[in-house]
């Protein structure tokens, strides 16, 4: 463990650097308290607050190296010293002690003395640092929460410009300061946001208070509000003409609201809603649209209307095309939706209908994940059902009897076993036993 030497910006030590605190006024100037004064050193508010809770609720992502524990690598609370001039959090150190050990755990020194100092200065230095940082933050929260009943009462009077600008501010206090959310459901800001969804919202209104209440707690209240045609409709609209971080924010609020049980399903099965996912699905030159249009076409691809409707739309080839460009979570995905498309007779021929929908599938067995590879079997089987003859000999020609072989044999699940031996069954029967036995060559399916 490499052992930590504490400089002149890190703490405040006398000449002869032994790494411990002892000077307090010194770190403050050297920084270590970033040259605040130190907050209720001398009996004020830091007495009222615990260090436990300062450091779990601040969570910093920086602190000081001379406050960390060489042992766990968090801030110390109750920090002791040892005959070598290191510095432990005593619970760890003692702990080091009870499994035997009898040397500096940095240093791997010898102990002649095992006894522990406790290091008061460190620790009045680690407190009076946790305190500043503890109250500035419970400021800034407060400072949010004043700014965020501000802009709602503002955004009650203005319009145009004004309302975009407003909007704008209120969406950056919510990034910054989660305490803001709070604020905003409690002061009736949801309801509020919500009205200004409509037939009439500009795309700059409606972009705002989407971003804003996809990042708000929605009661069921809120979500039925929402639900209204009008406003629906509205996000949808925002989300076929939208920035790519707009698409995303309509696509994961719209999600948001078919949550809850009774929610109605003209929502979902919306032509102007697919084509829109679709659209996300298609777009390359923003990868990160796919997997959260993807993830919510799965939702509710389930649902008849909607795959029929997806189906109608063309949702099937531009799905089989993309596939082998996804990454592995998006092509489970993608595949799931593709497997319930298939449950469905247009579907089904949709997919027969599409050249590389077999060549494609077969690839992708045991090449993602079990879960890939039993959607990719199932699509394969009801394509094969469809049209027997036909199909079969394109399967067992992309390789399909050599993959199936390898399914059969591996350690996946009896169901899946059992659908690949039925598919291998069908591909034989609708075969010549020439070509069938040539195609089972593993040289073809590792190629």
């Amino acid at each position: 463990m490499p052992v930590y030497r504490p400089s002149k910006k890190d703490v405040g030590f006398e000449d002869g650097g032994d790494g411990r605190v002892l000077d307090l006024d010194t770190a403050v100037k050297d920084g270590v308290l970033g040259g605040l004064p130190l907050v209720g050193c001398g009996g004020g508010l830091a007495e009222k607050l615990d260090l436990k809770k300062m450091i779990e609720e601040l969570n910093l992502p920086e602190v000081p190296s001379v406050f960390i524990c060489p042992i766990s690598l968090e801030p110390m609370q109750d920090p002791v010293t040892l005959c070598t001039g290191q510095t432990y959090e005593k619970s760890n150190i003692l702990k080091w002690f009870s499994l035997g050990h009898y040397t500096c755990p940095t240093t791997m020194q010898e102990l002649w003395d095992r006894a522990v100092t406790p290091n008061k200065t460190l620790s009045h230095l680690i407190y009076a640092w946790f305190s500043q940082k503890y109250v500035q933050m419970k400021k800034r929260s407060e400072d949010a929460q004043g700014q965020a009943t501000e802009l709602l009462t503002t955004l009650k009077k203005v319009k145009g410009q004004a309302r975009i600008q407003s909007l704008k501010e209120l969406r950056q206090v919510l990034g910054n300061h989660s305490t803001a959310r709070k604020t905003i459901v409690d002061e009736g800001g949801v309801a509020l946001l919500s009205s200004l969804l409509g037939p009439f919202t500009s795309y700059a209104v409606g972009s705002e208070v989407i971003a804003i209440l996809v990042n708000l707690t929605l009661s069921y209240e809120s979500k039925s509000n929402l639900m209204q045609p009008a406003k629906v409709s509205s996000i949808v609209d925002i989300l076929n003409e939208g920035s790519i971080e707009t698409k995303i924010n309509c696509v994961r609020l719209i999600e948001t609201l078919t949550e809850e049980n009774d929610f109605r399903t003209e929502i979902i099965a919306s032509h102007s809603l697919l084509v829109a996912l679709i659209r996300l699905v298609r777009d390359r030159r923003h990868p990160h649209g796919h997997l959260p249009a993807l993830g919510f076409l799965k939702l509710i691809c389930t649902h008849k209307q909607v795959g029929s409707l997806m189906v109608t739309i063309g949702a099937v080839p531009p799905l089989v095309e993309l596939i082998l460009g996804l990454n592995p979570e998006a092509t489970d995905l993608a595949l799931f939706i593709l497997d319930a498309l298939s449950s469905v007779p247009e579907g089904r021929q949709a997919l027969k209908d599409c050249s590389n929908t077999i060549s494609i599938m077969v690839k992708l067995l045991m090449r993602i994940s079990e879960s890939s590879t039993v959607y990719a079997l199932s699509i394969l089987l009801s394509v094969c059902q469809l049209s027997p003859e036909e199909c079969s000999l394109v399967a067992v020609d992309a390789g399909l009897a050599a993959k199936l072989l390898l399914v059969i044999q591996s350690g996946c699940s009896p169901l899946l076993k059992q659908r690949a031996a039925e598919l291998l069954k069908l591909c034989s029967l609708n075969c010549s036993d020439t070509i069938f036995i040539s195609k089972c060559k593993l040289t073809r399916t590792i190629q």
